[in-house]
């Protein structure tokens, strides 16, 4: 098995491509009990120095503590908690679907547009930097869409230019209804 590795917009956050799916629907543990849900995670977080782990549809994203071991001394142990993982045969998360399901049927016509949006042109584009993107609130009354962001995206230097500059703008040219858009955290 050959597990490419890509770099991210976000210094701490390193992505790791296994060349299989990894996760029909995005999953982010940022804790070492968070994580005890997924073996994989589980295996991660034993590391020295991991501190979180995202799930993308091809990729996993793994964050490292900002202050602690370099990449150099940490990407082997990764590489081979994914290897060992894959090999294995174990499922990915323990018991349960936990499936986060973007859609919901009681959407208003406005919000249910800034879902598509983001599904079909926003979170694409931001899996590829090893991070995703999910849709928090729309307040009707001020326009203001709040977001959350996740896996490399978040505490990401750029994440904030990223906000303003191309999802804030793509927003309010496709859903006029948008006047801001806001992360939280």
């Amino acid at each position: 098995m050959f597990i490419q590795t890509e770099p991210t917009p976000n210094p701490n956050v390193l992505k790791f491509l296994p060349g299989r799916e990894v996760s029909a629907a995005p999953h982010e543990f940022l804790t070492s009990n968070e994580a005890s849900v997924s073996p994989l995670a589980e295996a991660l977080f034993a590391l020295e120095g991991v501190t979180g782990v995202f799930y993308g549809q091809d990729y996993i994203s793994v964050t490292r503590d900002a202050q602690g071991l370099e990449w150099t001394q940490m990407k082997a142990p990764i590489l081979a908690a994914i290897m060992d993982h894959f090999v294995s045969g174990a499922p990915l998360l323990r018991g349960g679907d936990f499936n986060s399901s973007s859609l919901d049927g009681d959407d208003t016509e406005v919000v249910a547009e800034i879902k598509q949006l983001l599904d079909s042109r926003i979170r694409p584009a931001v899996a590829q930097d090893g991070g995703d993107i999910l849709f928090d609130s729309f307040d009707e009354e001020t326009g203001v869409l709040s977001l959350r962001l996740r896996g490399a995206c978040s505490g990401c230097p750029s994440s904030s230019a990223t906000l303003k500059s191309g999802v804030e703008q793509m927003m309010k040219h496709y859903v006029p209804e948008v006047t801001r858009v806001e992360q939280v955290l």
